[in-house]
């Protein structure tokens, strides 16, 4: 071998190896599938992650703001797809938010609980189901464009608009 054809080939190892630590590289950037804001970090710099850990809990601000309102089953009648609802919520009193019901789960609460409680007792009283409801809430960005609650527990009431 001549040394040109050596000189060659340390050039192709070399180019192999800087866009294998580019690559390399690449791996160590977490990009987040859409813009939001960050709520809690599970994670310390310098630490080994594992594949399909959950690294950190974001908000999608493009989705907007919405809330699981809890309501009984005889409620739901009341509050179909696309109704507007006003929520006000106790931790910010003396103020109502304009919404639209988005969404009515397919399932109570319970069906998504790890232990579901058992009635089978022997006695036949019904018990009332709660089923999570999405809110979209309208109006709140341009009211409050800074709010941002994760994962709050709060007491709501929710009213219609008759016409």
């Amino acid at each position: 071998m001549n040394n040109a054809a050596v000189e060659e080939a340390k050039v192709h190892d070399c180019e192999s190896r800087l866009g294998r630590s580019a690559l390399d590289l690449e791996y160590t950037v977490i990009r987040a599938p859409y813009d939001g804001r960050i709520g809690k970090i599970d994670i310390q710099e310098g630490q080994l992650m594992q594949q399909g850990k959950v690294l950190t809990f974001i908000t999608n601000e493009a989705a907007g703001k919405w809330t699981v309102a809890n309501l009984k089953e005889t409620q739901l009648g009341r509050y179909p797809v696309g109704k507007e609802v006003t929520v006000t919520v106790d931790v910010i009193p003396g103020r109502g938010f304009k919404g639209k019901v988005e969404s009515i789960s397919r399932a109570t609460g319970t069906r998504y609980s790890m232990m579901p409680p058992n009635n089978a007792t022997g006695n036949f009283v019904r018990i009332i189901q709660r089923i999570p409801v999405r809110i979209l809430l309208t109006i709140i960005s341009i009211l409050f464009p800074s709010l941002v609650i994760f994962a709050l527990y709060y007491n709501s009431t929710l009213a219609t608009a008759e016409y």
